[in-house]
């Protein structure tokens, strides 16, 4: 999103063929002939100066540094929902792959207040998996106010504010908790 607002409203990001399905108008070069779509396509994309727009902490401000020394790097605000409902629906877009490494966790999140609401969440291999209702045996267990885990998420308010408060109760340690979030930054 950000980079095609970075060309304008109407440009359509039709290169990021392995990413998304805005793409499919440029397969068949690609699928055509390989070796001369990589030469005339991307890496000439590759080598462009251009603004690199990123969450800070992302698997990908971590790449861009690495593969795109030459690229300009922005960081943005991520995704900051508004509801129990829209952050449980969202956590699959923010997850961060690379910072799940070393991490096999169940874990229950059980919301009160404002908006109840149960979730498992599990995090193996790198991958998530977000699921309704409490499911199995967890190894962390977060309580909290729904108005307060949000007010947290949206950096209105902090967790130090939020756990000293008793408005969010974790059982199962902090540090299981940080390494949760380490996940979804932003």
């Amino acid at each position: 999103m950000w980079q095609s607002l970075s060309f304008g409203a109407t440009y359509k990001a039709a290169y990021c063929i392995s990413v998304c399905p805005a793409g499919e108008d440029v397969l068949a070069p690609f699928l055509d002939d390989r070796p001369a779509f990589l030469s005339g396509i991307v890496k000439p994309l590759q080598q462009k100066h251009e603004t690199m727009y990123v969450v800070p902490g992302s698997d990908a401000d971590d790449y861009v540094t690495q593969a795109f020394p030459h690229k300009t790097k922005r960081h943005v605000n991520s995704i900051r929902p508004s509801t129990i409902a829209n952050f449980l629906d969202t956590m699959h877009v923010v997850f961060q792959r690379g910072k799940a490494k070393g991490i096999d966790a169940v874990y229950h999140l059980i919301f009160t207040g404002q908006e109840p609401a149960e979730a498992t969440v599990t995090i193996r291999q790198q991958t998530l998996t977000v699921q309704r209702g409490l499911i199995g045996k967890p190894e962390c267990t977060v309580n909290a106010d729904s108005k307060a885990w949000l007010g947290f998420l949206r950096k209105e308010r902090s967790i130090a504010w939020a756990l000293l408060t008793g408005r969010i109760r974790v059982r199962g340690g902090l540090g299981r908790l940080q390494a949760f979030g380490r996940c979804f930054p932003g």
